[in-house]
């Protein structure tokens, strides 16, 4: 064990969509990991959706490795396989199917129910733990459903709708770099941002763009000279990465537009 002085030293992403059916997490990974490579022959998709990846073949020539089953060590087999044979960017599609082939392992187990999740724990962890420490960066989307909470109405119990939960174990967005909401009109916007591209944003349309920009922040090292003036979280990442420029609305122009200039691309929210 050994102090040491921070250094900031490049990364790979570890990124999550969470959206509910439809909201297009699939696609939006695509888009992301294209414009982290700029290869679609780099990109690797783990499918477990019943072959979803693809339906969007036309976009380009990335590979696909469909799932016989969704145990985590196939999981696990499946990184590995996709790491030898070259891949930049790994897309899960999707890890909720892991989450839910333990649940049903758990509760088919006999015994003490409490116990019993000794031996779900340590899969799923490992599982984690190999996304993490993968080689390639990785892009696991994550289904989403309605969440609920009991409240009491005029003293009795009831069940409220709180919003959406993704499908998977309770805080797992702390494992990852950055986790992006997609709601149905296929914008997304941030609940978890370590990189600080996208925390304070408006909500946004995923493009290649976005994949540039992460790559780039993935990239960041620290500079031979540190800089004398300090840097914050924002001032670094956006002095360096993108500058922002808001077109407000005037009375002859109603629709607000908000233009991301990006360094090398644009992306343009309506």
């Amino acid at each position: 064990m050994q102090l040491r002085q921070s250094m900031r030293r490049a990364a790979k992403m570890r990124l999550a969509l969470a959206g509910a059916s439809g909201s297009g997490k699939t696609y939006s990974s695509l888009l992301i990991a294209y414009g982290m490579t700029g290869d679609w022959s780099k990109i690797a998709v783990i499918d477990s959706e019943n072959c979803s990846a693809d339906l969007y073949a036309h976009l380009g020539g990335y590979q696909v490795l469909t799932l016989e089953n969704y145990a985590p060590e196939t999981y696990i087999e499946a990184i590995g396989i996709c790491e030898q044979a070259g891949a930049e960017v790994i897309i899960i599609d999707s890890i909720s199917h892991c989450w839910d082939y333990l649940l049903d392992f758990h509760a088919n187990l006999q015994g003490n129910s409490f116990a019993n999740w000794a031996k779900v724990t340590p899969r799923q962890n490992a599982f984690i733990q190999r996304i993490l420490t993968s080689s390639c960066h990785v892009i696991c989307t994550m289904r989403s459903k309605q969440d609920y909470v009991l409240s009491d109405k005029n003293g009795k119990m009831v069940p409220e709708k709180v919003g959406l939960k993704a499908v998977q174990r309770d805080n797992v967005d702390y494992e990852f770099t950055a986790v992006l909401d997609i709601a149905m009109n296929h914008k997304a916007t941030t609940s978890k941002d370590r990189t600080g591209l996208f925390t304070g944003r408006p909500e946004f349309l995923i493009t290649p763009a976005v994949g540039q920009a992460i790559l780039k922040w993935c990239n960041m090292a620290q500079p031979a000279q540190p800089s004398v003036q300090p840097q914050t979280p924002y001032n670094h990442v956006f002095g360096d990465y993108f500058s922002l420029k808001y077109f407000l609305p005037s009375d002859t122009n109603p629709n607000f537009s908000c233009i991301y200039l990006f360094q090398n691309a644009v992306i343009d929210y309506q």
